[in-house]
């Protein structure tokens, strides 16, 4: 496991920095990102017998900058499309699926979107997935970076730590990331 977070942790740093450079910035604009966080989710989903009646994994985003999720060949992740549909993300062998996650779209000013997810149960078989979350450190604050705001682009979120934006996430669950806009909304975090 530990040779695997290590792995995870090198791809996610690169990952990033091509996020990075795709919005015309590099990791001198994050020095914080030499010292990044990282948690490794194991997870399990039994054989249910009738998969009507449970949901393996409630729809959510993730709260980190980037989740990196290897599954088994048994299906169960699911994305909403334009929040409308569900749609399958079939297990490709050798692959991992890459989330974009609620910190990411606040650093990137709504650039990158997080994805709203979930998993469900399966009647035949047993599924399994390892989630690394990779975001900054605890204790510093998140907010869109200074080179993608301007008069036409003004900063769309309010500056967060993860530690304050998974308290936010556990209180407000999915309307977390609303709780923290600029626009106005009916919820403000002071």
């Amino acid at each position: 496991m530990e040779e695997y977070q290590m792995e995870m942790k090198g791809l996610a740093a690169k990952l990033i920095e091509l996020m990075l450079r795709s919005l015309g910035l590099n990791n001198e604009d994050v020095k914080w990102l030499r010292h990044p966080r990282s948690l490794l989710q194991l997870n399990s989903y039994p054989v249910c017998p009738d998969p009507t009646r449970a949901m393996g994994l409630a729809p959510h985003t993730d709260s980190s900058l980037l989740t990196l999720l290897y599954q088994t060949t048994t299906g169960g992740l699911q994305v909403l499309v334009d929040g409308v549909s569900w749609a399958p993300v079939y297990p490709t062998a050798g692959a991992l699926v890459v989330n974009v996650g609620d910190l990411m779209h606040i650093l990137s000013n709504g650039c990158f979107k997080s994805v709203v997810h979930r998993a469900i149960v399966n009647k035949v078989h047993h599924r399994i997935s390892i989630a690394y979350f990779y975001g900054p450190p605890w204790d510093v604050k998140i907010s869109p970076l200074m080179k993608l705001i301007d008069h036409n682009h003004p900063p769309l979120y309010q500056p967060v730590t993860w530690k304050e934006y998974l308290g936010y996430k556990a209180t407000h669950f999915n309307k977390a990331l609303e709780l923290i806009r600029n626009d106005g909304g009916e919820i403000q975090a002071n």
